[in-house]
């Protein structure tokens, strides 16, 4: 027997005139090779070896298979090569974890981009390699009817269909990387005016900002976006809804981290499956940190996100240990009308392991 189905959105089901997705997406979709149980960096002219590997898609893909698994309707429109490792992402998303495909397309001659990460001492390198991407991007001028879509804003650029997509009544979740250019002009993602909400980094919140601490930063990014989620590391996130008031601040949960590759894609699913089934600011906090940090726990970005069985194992579990701080439970007592009353069999969710398949005929 699997795990039942948890929805979290089955309260808006059914209604007449629904858009038929939950999540639209569009970016480039790696091929992730990850290296764990490294006992420090790699040093030059020596080789390492690696107690650990997993492959599994990476890039968007860490974003679209964490929405998937927490029951997420996602559509994703990305372009894939032909070769092996293409056509071992698409079967991974499409077959595996349920993603819609339909606005994608496999691009012929085109060589999947690949991304080495190298896992110790909690933190990460990455080396990647990738050719020029089609001329033509995946996403189309008229993105697909959805309830939210997730757009990475680059600083002096615009993505068109953002605007249209907020026009629509999609709610537009931004987050950003490093401004290479050392700019930092929030006039400069001209896309966050599209957005419902902005979850930038600490570092990243403070340099757009100005501002000298991230939660000043976080207050100040509400004057551009309604809800601002600064994201504060090992000190877990505090945000800001400018339009109800509220503020919630929420610390991280210790866990054995193995691997944080993805876990900042695995945070922003979780926020947007809570915004979107209307739980409170703090609610969604709280569990954007749960499940990004029970990602960490497995390595490989994508194949590393939480369903709710494991949502529903860790909840048990903390209640049930000795000296459990009973105040700080209760901050996640909102998991009780969720998760299964019992475990089941665990939902057998796809790991990242260290070959990408084996061929028919090996017994």
């Amino acid at each position: 027997m699997s795990a039942p189905h948890v929805d979290p959105l089955a309260a808006l089901r059914g209604t007449p005139g629904g858009p038929p997705w939950d999540v639209y997406l569009t970016g480039t979709v790696f091929l992730d090779i990850v290296f764990t149980g490294l006992d420090s960096a790699p040093v030059r002219g020596t080789e390492s070896w690696a107690r650990g590997m997993g492959s599994s898609p990476g890039g968007i893909a860490n974003m679209a298979t964490a929405l998937a698994r927490l029951g997420l309707r996602t559509s994703l429109a990305a372009a894939f090569g032909d070769d092996h490792y293409g056509e071992y992402c698409w079967d991974a998303l499409e077959q595996g974890e349920g993603v819609d495909l339909s606005a994608s397309r496999t691009v012929a001659h085109w060589h999947s981009p690949v991304t080495v990460s190298m896992a110790y001492e909690g933190e990460r390198t990455m080396v990647s390699h990738g050719h020029e991407p089609p001329p033509e991007e995946p996403a189309p001028d008229c993105p697909p009817r959805a309830r939210a879509a997730v757009a990475s804003l680059t600083p002096g650029r615009q993505a068109h269909w953002i605007a249209q997509a907020a026009a629509e009544g999609t709610k537009v979740f931004g987050d950003v990387g490093w401004d290479d250019t050392g700019a930092w002009d929030l006039a400069g993602l001209a896309d966050l005016a599209h957005c419902e909400a902005f979850l930038p980094n600490a570092e990243e919140a403070m340099r757009y900002t100005g501002a000298a601490t991230p939660r000043a930063a976080a207050h100040a990014l509400t004057e551009h976006v309604p809800v601002a989620v600064v994201t504060l590391g090992g000190e877990g996130a505090y945000a800001v809804d400018r339009r109800t008031g509220e503020t919630a601040e929420v610390p991280a949960i210790e866990v054995e981290a193995l691997d944080p590759t993805g876990a900042g894609d695995v945070f922003v699913a979780g926020f947007v499956t809570g915004t979107l089934a209307g739980w409170p600011l703090a609610d969604r906090l709280a569990f954007a940190g749960l499940v990004a940090a029970l990602s960490v726990q497995e390595f490989g970005g994508s194949l590393s996100a939480p369903g709710w069985a494991e949502v529903g194992a860790w909840w048990r579990k903390v209640q049930s240990l000795d000296r459990q701080n009973r105040a700080a439970l209760r901050r996640y007592a909102f998991l009780d009308h969720l998760v299964p009353e019992t475990q089941t069999r665990p939902w057998p969710l796809r790991r990242a392991v260290p070959t990408i398949g084996f061929g028919s005929r090996l017994p």
